[in-house]
């Protein structure tokens, strides 16, 4: 179903024409139309522990073995045979001899037979018949060459006290992680604790990423008269890689249908996702839209927001295809609107829950009525200080902190009134 006005009844335009977006759609609807169909990536590759944090377990993970592998002591002090303790008091403690001392990595030499006890290292395997732990606090060694080996204990233990029993964290054949769960930094380490080295996760979709324009040149080239810097790339790149996906460049496509509809295949071809930046507004060069039409279906053209509203979303071969508009804040904004959530969808993440902060907004702020708008902020004094400059300007993005929502009805915000901050 296409939401693109008549040129999407099949009437090819005028090349060199300006076309106007007619329809333009609430946020809320294109978000809805951008994930009503997402494929998520179902590639499947191995990883190393190293890089697996961040990635999705592509199969249930089972533990071979149990955790801890053996009963533990969970603190320096003495093993000791827990009934052995019994009414121990600092008036009337209970005296042991000490037999054997374990230090982490150790094997313990000797079994614990009654009156006797283990000075432990916290994390060393408990010796045989020992069932509890007294804390080196509660206890008092001997100091005397004749009473060396005697240890006074002064508080009572129970069984199992002070002691982490073998497999009470993971017991052998449990299953450590799901399959499709997120590889946490704690996961990983649970992975680590069972003794695996690799593990399958899905494969990150792999983003292509074009610039198009007769302007753009890449950083690093001269600056010839009439020509910008390109800044799109490196942003959508950014994003893409911050939020699970694996991007690649394809060279800048000057605006021309042959070589747009050569760059648009090759890049389809290529990737799982599609994102372009430029070439989707009304001038009589923005042919990007010919040539979706022509390979593919256009979802939607044109969002009721600001800034942002020349953006669009297609399928080409079954493949997401989402085309941001030039101006760099335009086009940042809406890719934390749009491109996050469709990929982290595709790279089976969780949906991302920026962090906001509800504070006071430094000064008044004039909105355009009819168009939800995205304002960027700078945190400041505890106040929400407007950043937003022009679409064409990323300082409107790079000096600020955060955005607030203006709702489409509102044409103004007064200073001082509270605004929910959602930080970057």
């Amino acid at each position: 179903m296409s939401h693109d006005g008549p040129e999407a009844q099949g009437a090819r335009p005028v090349r060199g024409a300006r076309r106007p977006i007619q329809d333009a759609l609430p946020i809320d609807t294109a978000r809805a139309l951008v994930l009503a169909d997402v494929v998520p990536v179902t590639r499947v590759e191995r990883v190393t522990l190293t890089d697996a944090c961040g990635r999705v377990a592509a199969s249930d993970i089972v533990s071979a073995i149990d955790v801890p592998p053996f009963d533990r002591a969970a603190m320096d002090g003495y093993a000791v045979i827990a009934a052995d303790t019994r009414g121990a008091t600092n008036d009337d403690p209970r005296t042991l001899t000490r037999v054997d001392t374990v230090y982490t990595g150790d094997t313990p030499r000797r079994a614990i037979t009654q009156g006797q006890c283990a000075d432990i290292a916290t994390g060393a395997p408990m010796p045989e018949g020992a069932d509890a732990v007294v804390m080196v606090e509660h206890t008092e060694a001997a100091h005397t060459e004749r009473d060396g080996n005697l240890v006074k204990v002064f508080v009572p233990v129970e069984p199992g006290q002070h002691v982490g029993r073998q497999g009470a964290d993971i017991g052998q054949g449990a299953t450590v992680v799901a399959r499709g769960a997120h590889l946490s930094p704690a996961r990983v380490g649970a992975l680590a604790a069972t003794g695996i080295a690799d593990v399958d996760v899905f494969e990150k979709p792999r983003v292509a990423i074009l610039s198009t324009g007769n302007e753009v040149v890449d950083p690093g080239t001269p600056l010839l008269p009439g020509r910008i810097y390109d800044i799109n790339r490196f942003t959508l790149d950014a994003i893409v890689r911050t939020h699970g996906g694996e991007p690649f460049a394809l060279p800048t496509a000057p605006d021309a249908l042959e070589e747009l509809t050569a760059t648009l295949a090759d890049a389809v071809a290529q990737a799982d996702l599609v994102v372009f930046s430029g070439g989707s507004s009304v001038g009589e060069r923005d042919l990007i839209l010919d040539v979706l039409r022509a390979r593919g279906e256009i979802v939607f053209h044109g969002l009721a927001v600001k800034p942002g509203k020349p953006t669009a979303f297609a399928r080409v071969d079954g493949k997401p295809v989402l085309g941001m508009p030039g101006y760099p804040t335009s086009c940042l904004s809406n890719a934390y609107i749009l491109l996050v959530p469709l990929l982290r969808r595709m790279a089976q993440l969780p949906d991302w829950q920026p962090r906001t902060r509800r504070l006071p907004l430094a000064r008044r702020i004039v909105s355009t009525t009819g168009r939800h708008q995205f304002y960027t902020v700078r945190v400041a004094d505890g106040r929400a200080e407007p950043a937003f400059k022009a679409s064409g300007d990323i300082t409107s993005m790079a000096a600020a902190d955060g955005y607030i929502e203006i709702p489409a009805d509102t044409n103004s915000i007064d200073a001082d009134t509270l605004v929910d901050v959602t930080l970057f």
